[in-house]
């Protein structure tokens, strides 16, 4: 989760969150984007320029007069601020008041799992957390709109009263790596998606390579995985996961690469090596009985074409952008897939399918 969330848990100051609400047309950041202000200074970003800059002076105004209302205010990128991406955004400001920092606390606790969070954007302040199923899981709902996308991005929907809703999608990782090796290009690789939305499981047979590499500690995404058996942590990842092999053996390198040929919901693979390496695993794979379209999907080498330097943070950035590519065009896919509805449940309300309009 970014700092928005986590670099404020035990501070005492009053703060605004500010979310990127919608985006019309070329916006600095995508809605759902997030920042929180104090009145000395700020978290995390919206995107800079002129338009976090107004945000900021709102958000101040509001801590300053104690303002607690929350409200949706439109800004015209070109016309009224000068920045060259010439959309519209609509900027969510929220006072953090008592409920609301009970609602971001259980969030907090949520990071591993899906949660919808939904805040009037009109009338008396009231917000709800809900998870998966449509549960509340804090805060006081109010009126708030009985269903809502389960897909959708971030997003203003309508109530049946006619009471605007923010639709604030908060969710679990989708993107997960297995990464095999725990070497300088593993641990270059490590830090480098230490702070990006994918959780990492990070597997070596050599349990002190770990702390040699990071001596700094292991990032909140990532878990240890110091086992003699390698080839099981395959099997356990999810469907759809990811796969990068660059261990200290290349017969480990073959026998886990059969091993994630073998998963017929294996996602995108990784192998270190060069051109050379990868011939030489083709036929040992083909002599195998593996399938030539599972093989010419095997990413070997590794890293963005025409970036050649062999240095481990060279490759851990150009892997970075590779991965990145790949869980971007992912989330893109499910966007863009039919949207589904959850109901929210909080008794004594009845659910009806007819309560929500997005804007």
């Amino acid at each position: 989760m970014s700092d928005w969330l986590t670099a404020m848990d035990n501070d005492t100051q009053a703060s605004v969150l500010v979310t990127v609400a919608l985006v019309e047309g070329s916006g600095p950041r995508e809605a759902g984007a997030k920042m929180r202000v104090t009145l000395d200074g700020q978290v995390d970003t919206i995107g800079g320029g002129h338009l976090e800059l107004r945000a900021v002076e709102i958000a101040k105004t509001m801590l300053a007069t104690k303002d607690t209302h929350a409200r949706l205010e439109r800004f015209a990128l070109g016309p009224s601020l000068g920045q060259c991406c010439g959309g519209v955004v609509h900027l969510a400001f929220e006072y953090v008041d008592a409920g609301l920092k009970e609602l971001l606390a259980a969030l907090r606790e949520r990071r591993q799992q899906d949660s919808w969070r939904l805040t009037a954007l009109d009338g008396e302040p009231a917000s709800a957390l809900f998870d998966a199923d449509g549960s509340l899981i804090a805060g006081t709902p109010g009126q708030a709109p009985d269903t809502f996308s389960r897909e959708r991005a971030t997003h203003v929907a309508q109530g049946s009263e006619g009471r605007r809703w923010l639709v604030d999608p908060c969710l679990a990782p989708r993107a997960h790596l297995t990464l095999f090796g725990a070497g300088h290009v593993g641990a270059a690789i490590v830090r480098a998606l230490a702070h990006l939305p994918c959780n990492i499981t990070w597997v070596d047979e050599r349990e002190d390579m770990f702390l040699a590499a990071l001596p700094a500690g292991v990032p909140a995404n990532v878990r240890i995985a110091a086992t003699d058996a390698p080839e099981e942590f395959v099997a356990m990842a999810p469907p759809g996961g990811s796969y990068l092999v660059m261990t200290h053996s290349h017969a480990l390198d073959q026998r886990l690469t059969q091993a994630i040929m073998e998963r017929e919901d294996a996602g995108w693979f990784g192998l270190i090596g060069s051109h050379t390496k990868r011939k030489q695993f083709e036929h040992r794979l083909q002599a195998r009985g593996v399938p030539d379209e599972r093989i010419a999907a095997m990413v070997c080498p590794i890293g963005m074409p025409g970036i050649r330097n062999k240095a481990p943070a060279v490759i851990a950035a150009s892997v970075a952008c590779q991965l990145l590519m790949v869980w971007e065009e992912a989330a893109a896919a499910a966007l863009a897939a039919p949207l589904r509805l959850a109901s929210a449940s909080a008794p004594p309300r009845r659910p009806t399918r007819a309560a929500i309009h997005p804007l």
